[in-house]
Order: structure tokens, then C-alpha cells, then sequence
């Protein structure tokens, strides 16, 4: 066992300590405390996220569907933990990490019966913050890259789809579609994401009206409950 984790340690093997590296993302932050949100927005930026930075409840509230999100609690328009009950209620299932002073343990266990994945109480460490932002977002990874949702199976490098193991023929707009739904199920994606990754991978611009289409061609395919729409906000494959 020892000469193979010797050679788990040499330059051609991996080394332990060394965090993966992970895609770009787009982190929501609630947090009112002027310096320590840019702290956190320049850290989370350098490191090649994208943030979304929100002073108040009701502004995190309207903002747009995240990848993640990291909240405090205490906001000057009401408590983080009301806004995560509300996104947990509306089905609303990106990772949630609490970042707050309320140090005690029945405050943490609060936390993460509200839904939050992770909590984190100030004052921390900014790497110590990037290295939990990874990992919750490796372990909340879509079920997806397993390959099924439900009776839906995917083959994301064979660009082909199974429903209840048929095959289900689809046009490379539709398979498009329905792999970014299928990243995270549960969800929501608006239109404009949709519509910016068909636009990366160098597909047609799609207006809202097309991407409709697309929607209405894929559940006559894979029937009517599979994808949803929420009017206003954009469309979820269902778990």
C-alpha cells in the first residue's frame, strides 16, 4: 500500500490539499456590511465567479436564479433565514450557505433545518469561504451527471436521451435545452441562461418565443410533466 501512495504523491499523480479546479458560477451574497461584502465579492470574483451582491432580503429575493447563494441573517429589511424558508417553499434548490455571527449551536441547527447546506460564522477565513463554496458545490452536483432524472437518462457525451428506456429522438436545439435544464433539476433556469449557453455553444440566437417552442417540442416528447414553466422566472426539469 505505501509505495502506491508514494506514488499517489509524485508529480504525476495527485497531490492531497490541492482543490480541484471548478467552473465559473454565479454566487448570489447577501450582506449588508459594506466591507465585508466587497471582501467577499472581490475574493469570489478573483477566483473567477460571478457576483450578484445584495444589501437587503427583498433585493436577493427579486435577484436572478443562482448557482449558489451565500446569506447573512441579519438584514435590515428582515432575517436571511425567512428569505431561504421562502426560496425552500418555492422550490428553489441552490445551495445555500449561511454566513453569520450567531455562533450558537441551536442558531446552526436552525440554519440547516431552513435548508441552508452549509453555515459559516463570522469572522472567517476567505479562502477557508472559497474552499466551502466548492465543496457544497461538489457535493450538491446535479443528478444529471449521473446520467438519470427520474425515468429520464442522459448520455451527455452521446448527445442521446432515454425516457423509461426508449430512445427519444431529439434536434440539437432540443438536446441543448433540455442538458441545461438537466444540470440542476429542481431548478429554475430563466430564459435568459438558456438562451446565453445555446448562444456559447454556437447554436442560433433563440428568442423567447423559440425557446417556447423548443419547451412545447420537448414535452410532446417526454410528456407534459417533466419540464415547468414559472411564468415570470423560466422553466425546471422536474426531480
Amino acid at each position: 500500500m505505501v509505495p502506491r501512495f508514494q506514488a499517489a504523491l509524485s508529480p504525476g499523480g495527485s497531490t492531497p490539499g490541492c482543490i480541484p479546479a471548478a467552473p465559473a458560477m454565479n454566487l448570489l451574497l447577501l450582506e449588508d456590511d459594506h466591507d465585508l461584502g466587497r471582501a467577499v465579492a472581490d475574493h469570489c470574483s478573483n477566483a473567477g465567479h460571478v457576483v450578484h451582491w445584495c444589501r437587503q432580503v427583498a433585493e436577493a429575493w427579486d435577484a436572478p436564479p443562482p448557482d449558489l447563494a451565500l446569506i447573512d441573517l441579519h438584514l435590515p429589511d428582515g432575517d436571511g433565514l425567512d428569505l431561504l424558508r421562502l426560496w425552500r417553499g418555492a422550490g428553489q434548490l441552490w445551495p445555500v450557505i449561511v454566513l453569520t455571527a450567531r455562533d450558537q449551536v441551536s442558531d446552526r441547527i436552525r440554519g440547516l433545518n431552513a435548508g441552508a447546506d452549509d453555515y459559516l460564522v463570522k469572522p472567517f477565513d476567505l479562502d477557508e469561504l472559497l474552499a466551502r463554496v466548492l465543496a457544497v458545490a461538489r457535493r450538491t452536483a446535479p443528478a444529471a451527471a449521473a446520467g438519470s432524472v427520474g425515468g429520464l437518462r442522459l448520455d451527455t457525451d452521446a448527445h442521446q436521451a432515454w425516457l423509461d428506456g426508449a430512445p427519444v429522438d431529439l434536434t440539437q436545439m432540443e438536446w441543448a435545452v433540455l442538458a441545461c435544464l438537466a444540470q440542476r433539476p429542481g431548478r429554475i433556469f430563466s430564459r435568459g441562461e438558456i438562451e446565453g449557453r445555446l448562444q456559447a455553444l454556437g447554436l442560433a440566437e433563440a428568442s423567447s418565443n423559440s425557446l417556447e417552442v423548443i419547451v412545447s417540442r420537448l414535452r410532446k416528447k417526454l410528456g407534459g410533466g417533466l419540464i415547468s414553466t414559472h411564468r415570470g422566472l423560466g422553466y425546471r426539469l422536474e426531480r
